[in-house]
């Protein structure tokens, strides 16, 4: 990974170098100029020197490019993040203070005190997430020391993250169906709910009227366990797929969006996948609209699953 003065000193070498570049072609056209033999070794070592100089001046210029590209892409993610968070913060604070307000300056009956307390403990439930997810993501970046994987049965997994999220959204348990069969994988259990909670919440929070998640999990090819998270949204362009696991992004224009995020966890699902050694990859619904996310996990030995 390039450090902060990487750039500031390739582009001080590369002014050196186009310096050079520039004196070099001047006595390289003087001594052209005389034409003697006696300066005939000079001058072709000069013109060597001269564009070796000029290849390292292009290959400077292409890298001081790329970086320039990156930094503009970091700057972009970076106020998309500022939008969303600040979004995400504002929003449940500023209806708690809403809430607070109005119990300590009218009377109210009980059934809407209930009320107030329950969107309340949702707004802190919602903060709550919020810090959750940022830190999940300064975890991944600093690499703490971890507990080591064990055997995990995938199926209950699945369960618990699928229930989690149908009562987060107040939605019926059937919302997300479930198509298990036994697979059992070595990873951390935390990583795993992370994942597949990510993704389902995903799904739920993207999918049409009314929502239908599919849920299935089944032993794949090479000795790999298939989870396949299918919704029936409006879908992902085929374009914008590859993006979608960069950190802080979220597509569309941050201010206008209906639907809470901060651009973390399809990030926080890559970077855990790939450190598992599996891949996840992102289709079209098999029928009609909708989008497909599918994780393959290598699988661990059947025979040391822990009972689920």
């Amino acid at each position: 990974m390039f450090t902060r003065r990487f750039p500031i000193t390739l582009g001080v070498v590369m002014i050196v170098l186009l310096v050079l570049l520039i004196i070099g072609w001047v006595l390289l056209a003087v001594f052209g100029a005389l034409q003697s033999e006696k300066w005939a070794g000079f001058y072709w070592a000069l013109l060597s020197i001269g564009s070796v100089v000029y290849v390292l001046l292009l290959v400077g210029v292409s890298l001081y490019l790329g970086l320039s590209v990156r930094a503009i892409n970091l700057n972009r993610r970076q106020s998309n993040f500022i939008d969303s968070v600040t979004h995400e913060l504002k929003s449940p604070i500023a209806s708690m203070k809403l809430y607070l307000q109005t119990l300590g300056r009218c009377q109210v009956s009980q059934e809407e005190q209930a009320e107030f307390h329950q969107s309340m403990l949702e707004d802190l439930q919602r903060l709550d997430r919020l810090t959750d997810q940022i830190l999940d993501a300064g975890r991944l970046d600093t690499r703490l020391k971890e507990a080591p994987p064990e055997l995990v049965a995938l199926g209950p997994v699945l369960r618990d993250c699928a229930e989690t999220i149908c009562l987060r959204y107040r939605v019926p348990a059937e919302t997300v169906c479930l198509e298990i069969e036994p697979c059992v994988v070595r990873a951390r259990r935390v990583d795993l709910d992370l994942i597949f909670r990510n993704l389902i919440d995903n799904a739920v929070k993207y999918a049409g009227e009314p929502p239908q998640v599919v849920v299935t999990l089944y032993p794949g090819p090479d000795d790999r366990a298939l989870v396949r998270v299918s919704d029936n949204g409006r879908g992902i362009p085929p374009k914008l797929r590859r993006k979608i696991f960069g950190r802080f992004v979220r597509l569309g224009v941050e201010l206008e969006r209906d639907r809470p995020g901060t651009g973390l966890g399809l990030y926080i699902v890559r970077i855990l996948v790939r450190r598992m050694r599996g891949r996840i990859s992102v289709h079209d619904a098999d029928v009609g609209p909708g989008t497909v996310f599918e994780v393959q996990l290598p699988i661990g030995h059947a025979e040391e699953a822990p009972s689920s």
